[in-house]
Formats: structure tokens, sequence, C-alpha cells
């Protein structure tokens, strides 16, 4: 089951996500908060190498992965096995977890 993210939800909080990706020219956030359409959620750079995005969500549990210069990973430091946040996600890849 998907769940969009939603600002109109009473219990609708500001999740911040963050991703340290040195060099990257795009970061973009999919998940099953927006049926991992990784266009619908750009993320901004902060700082060198340091990618930022603050998304209303309601109570709930999501994966999602983030998309660094169109390669999909949980870290672009590391690969996705050896990402503690990291689970199997059934297709033969890792997806985070956020509760």
């Amino acid at each position: 089951m998907s769940r969009k993210s939603t600002t109109k939800g009473p219990q609708a909080r500001e999740t911040v996500f963050r991703v340290h990706a040195p060099g990257a020219r795009s970061v973009y956030l999919a998940g099953t908060f927006n049926d991992w359409e990784p266009a619908t959620h750009s993320m901004e750079e902060e700082a060198v190498g340091d990618w930022v995005l603050a998304l209303p969500l309601e109570p709930g549990r999501y994966e999602y992965k983030f998309i660094v210069d169109g390669v999909w990973c949980c870290d672009p430091t590391a690969d996705d096995a050896a990402v503690f946040d990291c689970v199997p996600n059934g297709v033969g890849s890792y997806n985070l977890t956020l509760e």
C-alpha cells in the first residue's frame, strides 16, 4: 500500500531527509509516500555535497531511496547491502525505512 505525503492531514509532520552526495549534480527522493516517482521530489543542495528535502508526512512506515545523478541508492557513498537502515525490498535491491 502506498502513502502519499500530505500537508492537509491533522497528524502530518515535517520530515527532513538528508543525504551526503559529494559531486552530485542532481538528487531526488522517491518512496512509498510518492508512488516511487522521483521527479516529484527534487532535493536541494544545502551545503557542498549535502542535499536536503523536508516533506510533511502522516505517521506510518515508509520505504524510500535517493536517486543521485540517475542512480537509485540508499547511500551514494556505500554499497546498499552495507547501509545500516537498508532492508531488502523484494525486487533484488534495498530500500531505506522510516517510521
